[in-house]
């Protein structure tokens, strides 16, 4: 039981230091950068809103005049 704790405790430890090490290998984007990207994102999101908003409406549209069409036969 005791050896099993030892093994937890430095599996632990040897992640730990990994995770520090693998961290420090990371290239962070500059400020620059995260406002540009997210830019790109807030206006990406608007225009993917805005293209179902239309699509929507048509075949909304379209959907309602075939029922409209059937129902008065």
């Amino acid at each position: 039981m005791a050896d099993e704790k030892k093994n937890w405790f430095q599996s632990v430890k040897d992640y730990y230091n990994e995770l520090k090490m693998e961290m420090r290998r990371v290239t962070w984007p500059t400020r620059k950068q995260v406002e540009g990207t997210t830019a790109v994102v807030i206006f990406s999101v608007f225009a993917f809103a805005a293209y179902f908003f239309v699509v929507d409406s048509v075949l909304g549209r379209a959907s309602n005049a075939v029922f409209t069409f059937f129902n008065k036969r």
